[in-house]
């Protein structure tokens, strides 16, 4: 079981929608597709599902070209971001609406119902009408509705965006362990770039209507093939600064300077601070010339514990205290840079603070985007 798409593209009244785009998905595979609102997800998938035509390229199912095959006689299921259910109808019948469309008899759907509500936990709810469950069981429902059909494709768009937090977080955790059970494609938009890595699975970030990178969830998190895909697979997204290597000598920003050979640890409190870059293979390896500098904002700390870490005096502009971890919105050098560090830190606005980099947590990006070096801690988050 595949699902192709082969050089697919839109366009509506002469703008670009999507742009031409190829992905192959494989049966039993958790697919995330991550960007920002108006990045083309939904788009993607209304293209997937046959809810609107290409302007150009195919879609092949299982080999066959279904371009033109009408949504209704395709073998997928779509789960939206709002809980779509028949309000006058029962749980039992809400889930068993495709099954009687499908004309399967009366044990079939007993069965498949009860499967489906067990999976989703609804099995002592299903004499209620979806209006007297709570948000979560709602979806629960769309999903259950979803799931019963045992449809080759599922596209699930945002579909736990208007649950509370415990409830997102508890069928983030479920989602992949139910749809592991199916056989099916798994096809999840999603906004989040922590709900792609708990996901786990493929995942295709986009950019304003083009999939940017497509490969393992933590492949693509790990290893960013650009800047764009960088930003997109970070939250806050991945913070970025000037480097220039010239010889053994490396500078970030205007005021950062390191040396690549490994001598012993030189700091000058003057104009810059510097350090040895005794373990960072990458950045001895650069050819002499400008680059962009990316750094996740968890990477930025309020105190050196690496030795080699390099200082950068920043101001502080607004903090946001979640209760166990503080976000730092800072400027550096006219750049925007965030920070996200564990605890509660009530720090003055607008005054100075240094925050610590350990250079092993840097990428390495050309001017045109691309990446040059990855992080050396490419294992770790």
């Amino acid at each position: 079981m595949s699902l192709q798409l082969e050089n697919i593209s839109l366009s509506v009244d002469g703008q670009r929608h999507i742009h031409a785009t190829s992905l192959t998905l494989e049966k039993s595979t958790m697919n995330v597709l991550l960007g920002p609102t108006l990045s083309g997800k939904t788009s993607l998938m209304r293209l997937m599902a046959g809810l609107d035509m290409p302007t150009s390229g195919r879609i092949l199912w299982n080999g066959k070209d279904v371009t033109k095959t009408r949504v209704q006689d395709r073998d997928i299921a779509m789960v939206y971001q709002q809980f779509i259910n028949y309000p006058s109808m029962s749980v039992y019948e809400n889930i068993a609406s495709p099954l009687r469309i499908m004309r399967k008899n009366q044990n079939e759907i007993d069965k498949a119902v009860k499967k489906s509500a067990d999976l989703m936990k609804l099995g002592p709810y299903l004499h209620r009408k979806p209006l007297e469950l709570s948000g979560g069981q709602q979806q629960r429902c769309a999903l259950a509705r979803a799931l019963v059909k045992e449809s080759g494709l599922v596209l699930l768009d945002e579909p736990l965006a208007n649950l509370d937090y415990k409830l997102r977080e508890e069928l983030r955790a479920e989602i992949p362990k139910i749809f592991a059970e199916s056989g099916a494609i798994f096809v999840y938009a999603t906004t989040e770039p922590e709900e792609a890595l708990l996901l786990g699975g493929n995942t295709a970030t986009l950019h304003q209507g083009a999939i940017t990178q497509f490969n393992k969830t933590n492949q693509v998190y790990h290893q960013p093939q650009d800047t764009i895909t960088a930003k997109t697979f970070s939250n806050p997204p991945m913070n970025f600064l000037k480097l220039t290597k010239e010889g053994s000598s490396i500078t970030l920003g205007d005021k950062a300077h390191i040396n690549s050979e490994p001598k012993s640890l030189d700091i000058d409190k003057g104009s810059a601070d510097r350090h040895e870059l005794t373990t960072v293979g990458h950045f001895k390896h650069l050819p002499d010339g400008d680059y962009i500098a990316g750094f996740r904002s968890n990477h930025l700390e309020l105190h050196r514990h690496n030795p080699q870490s390099i200082a950068f005096t920043t101001t502080l502009d607004i903090t946001e205290i979640t209760g166990s971890e503080t976000f730092l919105h800072m400027n550096y050098d006219n750049d925007h840079w965030v920070g996200l560090v564990h605890g509660v830190h009530d720090l003055a606005l607008g005054e100075k603070l240094e925050v610590f980099l350990d250079p092993s947590h840097i990428y390495t990006f050309g001017l045109d985007g691309n990446i040059v070096a990855s992080a050396s801690y490419a294992k770790g988050i």
